[in-house]
């Protein structure tokens, strides 16, 4: 039996669900951890169960809330999604750093207001012993710091030392975890992100806007997103504006519609605050997966 306190606030999560499905007519997900393989099974099913529904919608709406993961694993979770639904919109109610960028990038919208943000594509990578997830743009930096420092005679000893341990096997890996995730990017901001773009509204007003012109400005952005010397830091919080004026990447902010927006807040801070008291590490939710 549910305790009663549970049922309170699980009704008003599953209120707020329905409300944003019928505002944005589309079915709706919420994310809530880290993006890793581990999960995958878990997040494969979640989709086929709310696809396979007899009510259910042409759109998917993934809400999400994640400090970013492997870019690996959400390559697998975005052919989920695609193998199920053609048009996927992306809501952002708090922040989706890393890996949850680039996922994003993945969908045909985003959603966000003034508080949400997303972050540098800077993936995270296993370290040597497996244990944890470091910041692969982050390591490489100080790496080919350190070359060029060794390069200029300017090294010492200590820093030597440090270079000389480092498993040039790993290196390569990050490097590859770092193209893929640029790679990523550009190809779904193509593929998704600017399907309906046709025309140009800044440069050249009006013109039509061709295949190369797509490829051209998704190679600006993810250029700009894996940019350490642009943002200095993995957890670098880029919010609406910024991603708007300065990446100039279109967001649709749910905030110029206030009934949306407070479901979408109800909706996701009550879930992530319940996950977070539970010390839940993952949980995809909807009010019609078991």
């Amino acid at each position: 039996m549910i305790p009663i306190m549970d049922q309170v606030i699980f009704d008003t999560i599953n209120n707020s669900e329905e409300k944003i499905e019928e505002k944005l007519d589309c079915d709706i997900l919420h994310y809530y951890g880290e993006l890793r393989y581990n999960y995958f099974s878990y997040f494969r099913s979640s989709i086929e169960e709310i696809s396979s529904r007899h009510e259910r919608r042409e759109t998917l709406g993934i809400c999400l809330m994640t400090p970013g993961g492997q870019a690996e694993a959400v390559e697998k979770m975005v052919e989920v999604i695609r193998h199920h639904y053609d048009n996927v919109y992306f809501i952002v109610p708090r922040l989706a750093m890393s890996a949850g960028t680039i996922f994003c990038m993945s969908g045909n919208k985003i959603f966000m207001d003034y508080s949400s943000s997303l972050g540098p594509i800077d993936p995270q990578v296993p370290d040597k012993e497996n244990k944890m997830l470091i910041p692969a743009l982050g390591y490489l930096d100080k790496v080919n710091e350190l070359v060029e420092k060794s390069r200029n005679n300017q090294i010492t000893p200590a820093e030597f030392a440090l270079l000389e341990k480092q498993d040039l096997a790993m290196l390569r890996f990050y490097e590859q975890s770092r193209d893929l995730s640029i790679s990523l990017l550009k190809q779904w901001l193509v593929e998704y992100k600017f399907k309906n773009w046709e025309t140009h509204r800044t440069t050249n007003p009006g013109t039509p806007v061709t295949h190369q012109d797509k490829i051209n400005r998704a190679r600006e952005i993810a250029e700009l997103l894996s940019d350490n010397q642009t943002w200095h830091s993995h957890g670098r919080m880029i919010g609406m504006q910024t991603l708007q004026n300065i990446v100039k990447l279109e967001i649709d902010d749910y905030g110029s519609d206030q009934e949306l927006q407070q479901h979408i807040r109800t909706y996701s801070d009550t879930l992530c605050d319940y996950f977070y008291r539970q010390g839940t590490i993952i949980n995809i939710y909807n009010r019609h997966v078991n």
